[in-house]
């Protein structure tokens, strides 16, 4: 199917199922459709199964967005908290269009749990809560990660009710726009179809012969974590400069720590230097990062944490985050505090889905998942950046049950393409225009050409996103919320609402922020740390602005008193 077919069936509002081979534009056309509902009003949620699918459309995690976080099961409580959420609450009732990319990484389990919370708060009884849903992806990529090996009718989310429920349009891209190589695209199609070409085969062999003496490096993929810490550990090893090294602050029962430990792979040491590839392991908006933002560090603050500047330049400073097991009422039981970073001159297959890469070298020798070698192969733009250092005979093996519902996907499109083919121009665009009015939007052409014109201006994503969020915590500090109604509200961590703090206290002095002024024992016990601490100060003691140190301060009241606390009683000393 063609991208303008595909995008006639968008804009009719049907459930939409977009597929294809990687490079074939899934992510060009939703972006183009995002823009085309944007300039009618309609209000959207883009989002994707992962963060750094999530960056390709500006979105954010489906996890996020619909409040389900890491849960597989939902309880009548649970879905009566996430709706008590009100930034949850308010985006899910606004959306009239769902998007979802990258949906193979998403397991059928996950996709029910968007459902019931979508039927829960829009308080309906239709899929998704009467919603347009669109999934975009290719389920040749990898499957869900799970700790427990499923059956591939376990694994896939198109084997789930809640997908057949949905009643989803299959839209079936064909046409090739990433790899610049025949033969790539040729190799690619037959790893799809099962079956390779002796010609292929040999294109491999030779490909492997060549990789021993060749140049081109890139970024490494491995299919273990192991391996990609190795590569990691001796890239870090050569680099010159002094080493600095970040411990996790860990906190809870020892059960539950060790089972967060296992979900999350930021490293309890983390060791960096100046000049260390690295990949944000974290989602945080706020900051201008989520997982998958990769980068190298190019420096350390005054207060010794790393900058970071990512591949589109940005500069971001690089603070601890906390993960954590709550209970039922929210309260943490077990907490790992860490800078959210991994070194990553080499990642996993599994973290380069979505990327699109010139130059890659890739070892496939321990592949042990069906898939593996089709997304690695596929993140090349042509054989020439690929350097292949070993490949075993699974990385070629697709899933049986994914082949035979790609077929299934492919004459489903057909018949698709078939009966749009069979309407008028003119009736199409009733059918367009219909669906604009039912979703909200507006079909004023004045207003349409006005939208337009304002969202071809180039954007500053992340200084717009700054503004408008220290806004929205300056209105609940207005409207007298507690620190802890703040964090519940905004959700967010309590260093990222201190920030804020910090920030409309010298912005906005005539503001009164006394409901959030720390207790007086509190107060009076980091003044004296603090007093203690400038007395015996050196110049190293002090920051650019002339502070002293936070790190000073903690320690003199020996770790009793975590950094954000600190901070906060500076505000008010």
């Amino acid at each position: 199917m063609k991208q303008s077919t595909a995008l006639k069936v968008l804009k009719s509002g049907k459930n939409v199922f977009l597929t294809g081979s990687a490079g074939t534009g899934k992510t060009y056309l939703l972006n183009q459709y995002i823009k085309y509902l944007r300039e009618r009003n309609v209000p959207l949620a883009i989002t994707a199964s992962t963060g750094i699918a999530a960056t390709h459309l500006d979105g954010m995690t489906i996890h996020s967005w619909s409040g389900i976080g890491i849960r597989e099961e939902l309880t009548d409580h649970d879905l009566e908290k996430i709706a008590k959420k009100a930034p949850t609450r308010k985006r899910i009732e606004q959306a009239k269009v769902l998007i979802i990319d990258e949906i193979s990484m998403l397991s059928g389990q996950t996709l029910h749990c968007i459902d019931q919370v979508l039927r829960y708060i829009k308080v309906s009884f239709e899929p998704f809560g009467g919603i347009q849903v669109i999934f975009s992806g290719d389920f040749f990529q990898l499957p869900p990660v799970s700790r427990e090996r499923k059956p591939s009718h376990e694994k896939f989310a198109f084997m789930h009710p809640s997908w057949v429920e949905a009643q989803l349009q299959v839209c079936y891209l064909t046409e090739q726009y990433r790899q610049e190589s025949d033969l790539l695209l040729d190799l690619l199609n037959e790893i799809r179809s099962g079956e390779i070409s002796d010609s292929s085969a040999n294109i491999l062999r030779t490909k492997m012969e060549e990789s021993q003496d060749s140049e081109v490096e890139g970024l490494e993929l491995y299919t273990h974590n192991l391996d990609v810490d190795r590569i990691n550990e001796q890239k870090l090893k050569k680099l010159p400069g002094e080493e600095k090294s970040f411990i996790a602050k860990i906190e809870g029962q020892a059960l539950l720590v060790q089972a967060l430990k296992k979900s999350i792979i930021v490293p309890e040491d983390l060791r960096l230097k100046k000049g260390a590839q690295v990949i944000f392991v974290k989602n945080s908006y706020d900051d201008g990062f989520v997982n998958g933002t990769m980068g190298h560090i190019v420096d350390f603050n005054t207060e010794g944490w790393p900058i970071v500047q990512t591949l589109d330049d940005r500069k971001l400073v690089a603070k601890p985050l906390e993960w954590s097991i709550d209970d039922e009422k929210g309260k943490p039981m077990a907490i790992f505090k860490q800078v959210p970073l991994r070194l990553a001159w080499a990642i996993t297959v599994h973290k380069s889905q979505g990327m699109t890469l010139d130059q890659v070298t890739v070892d496939l020798s321990r592949t042990f998942e069906a898939g593996q070698g089709y997304v690695a192969l596929s993140r090349v733009k042509t054989l020439d950046g690929l350097r292949l250092i070993g490949c075993n005979q699974k990385a070629l093996m697709m899933d049986e049950l994914v082949m035979r519902a790609d077929r299934r996907f492919e004459e489903l499109a057909h018949e698709i393409e078939q009966v749009v083919h069979r309407f008028e121009s003119s009736d199409l665009e009733k059918i367009f225009e219909d669906f604009i009015h039912s979703a909200g939007g507006t079909l004023d052409n004045r207003c349409i050409a006005e939208n337009k014109k304002r969202l071809s201006k180039p954007k500053v994503l992340i200084f717009t996103k700054r503004i408008s969020t220290y806004e929205k915590t300056k209105k609940l500090i207005l409207d007298w919320k507690n620190l802890e109604e703040i964090m519940t509200l905004r959700g967010m961590t309590k260093a990222t609402v201190v920030k804020h703090i910090q920030k409309l206290m010298v912005d906005f002095p005539d503001i009164d922020f006394s409901q959030l002024r720390p207790t007086e024992e509190l107060i009076k016990q980091v003044q004296t740390a603090h007093s203690v601490c400038k007395k015996s100060a050196v110049s190293d003691d002090f920051d650019a602005k002339g502070r002293i140190k936070l790190g000073l301060i903690h320690r003199a009241l020996g770790g009793s008193v975590d950094y954000d606390d600190i901070r906060l009683v500076l505000c008010f000393a």
